[in-house]
């Protein structure tokens, strides 16, 4: 019962022209500290997860480690944790379904999922990337637990494209989406704010940007219509430089003393 409270209280979140800011974490530590600084959910980076743990980005750390992380952080605070899952560990829908079903079993009641081939290139085919999210949604739902499946597309994200390129298959890939059961729809990489604005008129899923250079401001996001807001790796990496900058500053004050 818990869960499904859990998942219903992440998906009301979700609110066009209110975003839900999310400051991603990767471990349990920096998850409690999110948390205690007042935020209603918390999501994972898999770039952080992964580099936290010495990995690269892109599925190169053993599903079974992440399992371990996740675990950690779901026990470690009392808010809905949404786990970045990449592309599902598997082609395979099944496989995938199955992979998110380990997570909800530790209490996960969100996922990222994205529609990039993480080894080869460019993204998975609409009909393709459906099936992947119609059988997570299946798996959740004959669980009861509605979860949130944030379905992310690439499209923007690394590939050198920028709108009004790519505008069509986007929206045609959140329509797909929603029918093959997505909750919410997020597009890393698209910072034009006349393009953001049309997809959030043009698609009911509310829909989720990652800061990076040349994001409009909070405001005009969500003046725009926009849902949510994530950090992505931004806070590992800040606090990463940190350590750093800590570790020299002592460094050079013992070697000039």
């Amino acid at each position: 019962m818990r869960q499904k409270e859990l998942a219903e209280s992440l998906a009301a979140l979700h609110v066009k022209g209110s975003p839900l800011v999310l400051y991603n974490a990767w471990d349990a530590g920096s998850a409690k500290a999110i948390r205690q600084a007042g935020s209603p959910a918390i999501a994972t980076s898999s770039w952080a997860v992964a580099a936290a743990q010495g990995y690269d980005d892109g599925e190169s750390m053993p599903f079974a480690f992440v399992e371990q992380v996740v675990a950690r952080i779901i026990g470690a605070v009392d808010a809905p944790v949404t786990v970045d899952i990449e592309a599902g560990y598997s082609d395979d829908p099944q496989v995938c379904a199955g992979n998110v079903a380990r997570l909800m079993d530790y209490g996960a009641v969100g996922i990222n999922f994205e529609d990039r081939i993480v080894r080869g290139g460019g993204l998975h085919g609409v009909d393709a990337q459906c099936a992947r999210i119609a059988a997570i949604r299946a798996m959740a739902d004959a669980r009861g637990v509605r979860l949130f499946i944030n379905a992310r597309t690439d499209m923007f994200l690394g590939s050198g494209v920028k709108p009004p390129e790519g505008m069509t298959e986007t929206k045609a890939r959140a329509a797909a989406y929603a029918r093959a059961g997505a909750s919410g729809f997020f597009v890393p990489g698209l910072v034009d704010l006349s393009a953001i604005r049309e997809l959030c008129n043009t698609t009911d899923l509310p829909l989720n940007v990652m800061t990076m250079p040349g994001l409009p401001h909070a405001r005009e996001l969500a003046d725009a219509g926009v849902a949510r807001i994530s950090y992505g790796p931004a806070a590992y990496l800040l606090a990463m430089e940190a350590i750093r900058n800590a570790a020299r500053d002592i460094r050079e004050a013992r070697q000039a003393a």
